[in-house]
């Protein structure tokens, strides 16, 4: 480039000057540019002008800088700086082209030399730039040449005594610590498995776990804390040791090797615990086996079945599997069978009770991957029954009981018997509305449904009984009433009176009705009651009286005597059916 900038300059140094040209060249000038001047036809120079002069007064044509280079091109003019040009005397590069075409070229050399005086700075500055230009641009490629070759140097100077390094380091990243120098973490791609290429490597797994944190219903999942680790040789990692002492590190050195890629099948959420650091710990051993041990809290998902809630046993499963490897690539197995899952004792649930815990291992399909290994941590939980006799079963028993109380009330006592009934049922309504609201909405019954609704159906029963009992009162005292209107006699019988109780009464005695019985042989349902009042007996003028009977109608009908005995009866039978089912 620099070579370039001298040979401008130097050009520009010869049209100065006005430097001649031989005769000879003039001929081939020509030759090379009838392309500019079409009307040339033979190789006979013109005639010579009568004067020549490097003085120009007018502006450059347009395109001027364009002709100067196809004519440089079209000659073959060196421009080195040993090879001057040569000009005939009375010719100038920029005015006359050549002095066998100045016939046909008169008129361009007139313009030409009309403009040198203006052209002649405006070069000068075109000279400059172009200087200053080439000056930068070498000085650019010249400070990047000596950057590549420095750093070609570096990363092939070989160390005494030992191989040229494969790959380059990497600038960006940390340099490495003594531990990761000895294992020789920058040896070696992590990003393949160990023995890639080889059989499948062996990854033993075994869990201890900490807790059982929740086990939620509605949602169908649990939530559990636990202790996985895992177990494998990787003999990249092996390092020289004269103790056979391992080396532990935490989770800063797992990023930079490889490890198992384990996720939790069928997981919610899950998360490796971070406080105060993260709880992450990988020990090397000096042959190349690794323990990875990491504490994760996962809610899973639990398929649970309600058909006898709250009698019920629930089945969870947490599994454990390679999201990545194949069987051909990874073997996942629990590294001492049933013994490699560990649980904490004091591990307590507040509905449930832990039965079990133990482990499984199963092939697991993908149409579009392939079989892979999976883990099974299976638990099976009992729930505690006593939270819901306490909440449930009892008070719904004792609403039915107190349907019952109803039987024994007075039939005319319509104000304490409907609200009664009414009561027991938004009662039970109530209860049931607050079992299912805990529970998710599945279309099946469960045990606890059954019991409930049972129990409201002996309620609604009560109800209806009532209502029934008072319809058949109401057609039994119509008839009575045809009945007094047809035999206004009443045969000897003596006519109750109406009297107002004043303190407390004490002997009663069923007035004798005699051998009275009605026409239709129906067992009467009224009786005479003799009351003593004991007013009349304390005071001086009742003595030697005879005491005062009152008529106190006590109406029993045969519903209510019958319910009395068949309610509680069918009550009690259904449960003794329920409870041997579903305990």
């Amino acid at each position: 480039m620099a070579a370039i900038g001298e040979r401008i300059i130097a050009f520009g140094q010869n049209v100065d000057s006005c430097s001649p040209v031989t005769e000879n060249h003039h001929v081939a000038l020509a030759k090379r540019t009838t392309w500019l001047w079409p009307e040339w036809e033979g190789p006979t120079p013109p005639p010579q002008p009568q004067e020549s002069s490097c003085s120009f007064s007018r502006e450059p044509p347009r395109g001027f800088l364009f002709l100067f280079l196809r004519y440089v091109s079209a000659t073959g003019i060196p421009l080195d700086r040993d090879k001057q040009i040569k000009l005939h005397p009375q010719d100038t590069l920029l005015g006359k082209l050549h002095l066998n075409l100045e016939a046909y070229v008169s008129q361009l050399k007139t313009d030409l030399a009309r403009t040198v005086g203006i052209w002649k700075p405006m070069l000068a500055a075109q000279n400059m730039k172009a200087g200053v230009f080439l000056l930068w641009w070498g000085w650019v490629l010249a400070t990047e040449s000596r950057a590549h070759w420095r750093g070609r140097e570096i990363h092939e100077m070989p160390k005494k005594g030992g191989p040229i390094l494969k790959r380059s380091p990497d600038i960006t990243k940390s340099p490495l610590t003594k531990s990761e120098q000895l294992l020789r973490i920058d040896d070696h791609d992590f990003s393949m498995r160990p023995g890639f290429g080889g059989p499948a490597i062996p990854v033993g797994v075994d869990v201890q776990v900490e807790s059982l944190d929740s086990i939620s219903e509605v949602d169908m999942d649990f939530t559990m804390t636990l202790y996985l680790r895992h177990y494998w040789k990787d003999e990249r990692l092996s390092f020289p040791s004269t103790n056979n002492l391992s080396m532990t590190f935490d989770g800063r050195l797992v990023k930079k090797i490889w490890v198992p890629d384990m996720f939790f099948v069928h997981s919610k959420r899950s998360f490796i615990h971070d406080t105060t650091t993260d709880n992450v710990m990988l020990r090397v051993q000096p042959d190349g086996k690794v323990l990875y041990s990491l504490r994760v809290t996962v809610t899973a998902m639990c398929n649970m079945d309600f058909s006898r809630f709250p009698l019920d046993t629930q089945t969870c499963s947490l599994e454990i599997e390679s999201y990545a490897y194949t069987e051909d690539d990874l073997m996942l197995y629990w590294k001492k069978g049933n013994d490699s899952l560990k649980t904490d004792e004091r591990i307590s649930l507040s509905q449930f009770l832990i039965q079990e815990f133990h482990t499984t291992t199963k092939l697991a399909f993908y149409s579009s991957t392939g079989w892979y290994n999976r883990l099974y941590i299976n638990f099976t939980l009992r729930r505690h029954i006593f939270f819901f006799l306490l909440q449930t079963y009892f008070p719904a028993t004792l609403m039915v009981m107190l349907s019952w109380v109803s039987f024994w009330i007075d039939r005319r006592a319509v104000p304490a018997r409907v609200p009664l009934g009414i009561t027991t049922v938004l009662t039970m309504s109530t209860i049931i509305t607050g079992v299912n609201a805990s529970m998710p909405r599945v279309s099946y019954v469960k045990a606890v449904d059954i019991y409930l609704w049972v129990s409201f159906v002996f309620v609604f029963l009560s109800v209806l009984e009532y209502a029934a009992v008072n319809y058949l009162t109401t057609v039994q005292e119509r008839k009575e009433r045809k009945l007094r209107e047809k035999f206004p006699c009443t045969c000897g019988l003596p006519q109750p009176r109406a009297v107002m109780l004043e303190g407390s009464y004490g002997d009663i005695e069923v007035n004798d009705l005699g051998n009275y019985m009605p026409e239709n042989g129906e067992k009467p349902d009224k009786m005479m009651v003799q009351l003593t009042l004991g007013s009349e007996r304390s005071s001086p003028q009742g003595k030697g009286r005879r005491s005062s009977y009152v008529s106190l109608r006590i109406d029993t009908h045969a519903i209510d005597k019958y319910s009395r005995i068949i309610f509680p009866a069918a009550y009690i039978l259904f449960n003794l059916i329920y409870w041997s089912i579903f305990s």
